[in-house]
C-alpha cells in the first residue's frame, strides 16, 4: 500500500488547512490510519487517529481544532485543521496500520504564520 499525502501549505495563524492522504489499496481493513507530524528538531508525534470501527484520537494540543475522518470508498483519510497555530508548524506524515504491516507516507508540509 503506498500512501499519498497532501493538502499543506502556507497560512496565517487561525485559518485552515485539509489534508488528504490517499491510499492505493483499501483502508477498510486497516486497523488504525492515522496523523503524525514532525516540527523541525522535535520527535514525530502522533496528531490523530482514527481506529476502524470509527473511534477517534487526538493529541491534546488539537483536541477541539483538528478532526480526522475516513473514507473507506475513496480510501482516502482527511485531517481537517481549524484554528490554526504557529506551533502546529511540521510535516504531517500519514500512516496505516494493518495487522501484518505499517505503511507510512511522504508527508506534506504545513507552516502557520504568526
Amino acid at each position: 500500500v503506498q500512501l499519498q499525502a497532501s493538502g499543506g501549505g502556507l497560512v496565517q495563524a487561525g485559518g485552515s488547512l485539509r489534508l488528504s492522504c490517499a491510499a492505493s489499496g483499501s483502508i477498510s481493513s486497516a486497523n488504525v490510519m492515522g496523523w503524525y507530524r514532525q516540527a523541525p528538531g522535535k520527535q514525530r508525534e502522533l496528531v490523530a487517529a482514527i481506529i476502524r470501527g470509527g473511534s477517534t484520537n487526538y493529541a491534546d494540543s488539537v483536541k477541539g481544532r483538528f478532526t480526522i475522518s475516513r473514507d473507506n470508498v475513496k480510501n482516502t483519510v482527511y485531517l481537517q485543521m481549524n484554528s490554526l497555530k504557529p506551533e502546529d508548524t511540521g510535516i504531517y506524515y500519514c500512516n496505516a496500520v494493518y495487522a501484518v504491516t505499517t505503511y507510512w507516507g511522504q508527508g506534506t508540509q504545513v507552516t502557520v504564520s504568526s
